[in-house]
């Protein structure tokens, strides 16, 4: 068992939008190996670029490290050699929490990068899991996994600890080391470890859950929380729609009080609101419990990219505009604003609709890389810095508020719709906003 930090030498599993800043700050104190099966994102990180622009490119050639000389050497040593795990002790686990294409938890790359973990795991390491999971994961379906491998036994010979991720992609004021961080461990020692080790790097300090259960269901529940809310303020803009009232200004009212929640309307998509809440769903149905509000808020927040495009049509019709063969332009792709994160982008529910109307839709993103679009979605689109064309839509959609969108030249006409989903633009210069 390890009794203070001396000695530490750590290993994050997975170098993604979580990983990699967790990374870099450690790799500030300790030696670090941060292990991906992505040999592309590995060479990026080694040639000093992150492509998901989590981490200043300066900063990552700081603590970049050919290999450590010496155990007192700091630095962050990317690869995708597992081999490379051998001479660490604590391990951090960063690995996406997907679901299926029926919303089912997805744990196998959990379940696999315990398989990789287990294969170097001696006495008195300690595996830490980051990745958003339902109460039980880690000690129900990833800790027989490293015992099962290893051999060793858990809470003998080697320990466990729960430390949720809060990165928020894109933040540039909550970051990693400014953000709170909830800690737990498998024995009150190893939870006083962990909660030690995390304080060297975090500077906004920690808060020691009294177990690995209560930090799991801690963090699936700040999602779901998010989700609910959010569901709400959609199903008043749909009810306030009807009734001709702009939701906008009904919160910007109701937001002067002080215990008022401000939440805006909009789609919910990303890895963790529009994925989270049904970890906790999955987890409560196998108890035997049906979640009615955690679901009905997952319907309500999925239907919202239908809903967009809806409006859009029935807005061009009342202008008197083509819908079939029209060209329709959707500004943004990616899930939420000045961040290049595609993954689960609601933004895909509002073309498919409107394709599904035989309407050309175009879509323009500086953000979003159009490759990766194009292998996840199937979708080809505009990028670069420079906005095309936009006289010859006959709808415009403002998905994402992207801070290059601020000064696009739009202006309301009778031959076009202008359909504001994030309530960026001038009220003056649009047809109408979610």
């Amino acid at each position: 068992m390890r009794e203070d930090l001396k000695d530490v030498k750590i290993a994050i599993i997975g170098l993604g939008y979580v990983g990699l800043p967790l990374a870099v700050e450690f790799a500030k104190k300790y030696p670090t190996v941060g292990f991906d099966i992505d040999t592309k994102r590995v060479g990026e990180l080694n040639g000093g670029v992150d492509n998901t622009r989590e981490v200043e490119n300066d900063m990552l050639q700081k603590v970049l490290v050919k290999g450590f000389s010496s155990s007192e050497e700091n630095g962050l040593l990317p690869t995708n050699q597992s081999e490379a795990l051998a001479d660490c002790n604590v391990y951090i686990v960063t690995v996406p929490t997907p679901t299926d294409k029926h919303n089912r938890p997805v744990l196998t790359p959990m379940l696999k990068a315990s398989e990789n973990i287990g294969q170097y795991l001696k006495k008195g390491d300690v595996v830490i899991y980051e990745s958003t999971v339902y109460p039980g994961v880690t000690e129900d379906e990833c800790v027989p996994v490293l015992e099962k491998v290893s051999g060793l036994k858990y809470n003998v010979d080697f320990f466990a600890g729960y430390s949720p991720e809060r990165i928020n992609p894109g933040d540039k004021e909550h970051t990693v080391a400014k953000i709170l961080k909830v800690t737990s461990g498998s024995t009150p020692e190893i939870a006083e470890f962990v909660d030690q080790l995390y304080l060297t790097v975090i500077t906004a300090g920690t808060h020691k859950a009294t177990s690995i259960k209560v930090a799991e269901a801690a963090k699936v529940i700040e999602n779901s929380q998010r989700d609910i809310n959010i569901a709400f303020v959609n199903e008043l803009s749909k009810i306030f729609n009807l009734l001709g009232i702009d939701t906008n200004e009904v919160l910007e009212a109701a937001g002067t009080k002080w215990n008022f929640l401000k939440f805006k309307p909009g789609l919910v998509g990303g890895h963790c609101i529009g994925v989270d809440p049904f970890y906790l769903a999955q987890k409560a149905q196998e108890m035997g419990y049906h979640p009615e509000i955690i679901l009905a808020g997952r319907r309500l927040n999925d239907s919202m990219g239908k809903h967009v495009a809806t409006e859009v049509i029935k807005l061009m019709m009342r202008k008197d505009l083509k819908v079939i063969d029209a060209k329709v332009m959707i500004l943004g792709f990616t899930f939420k604003e000045d961040c290049p994160d595609v993954r689960n982008t609601r933004v895909i529910d509002i073309y498919n609709e409107l394709r599904t109307y035989d309407i050309n839709v175009d879509v323009y993103d500086p953000w979003a890389n159009p490759i990766e679009v194009s292998h996840e979605y199937g979708v080809d689109i505009m990028s670069g810095a420079e906005a095309p064309d936009l006289s010859p839509y006959s709808a415009i959609i403002l998905a994402v508020s992207h801070k290059e969108f601020a000064g696009l030249s739009l202006e309301k006409s009778k031959t076009q719709v202008i359909y504001d989903v994030k309530g960026y633009l001038d009220k003056s210069l649009i047809d109408a906003r979610l």
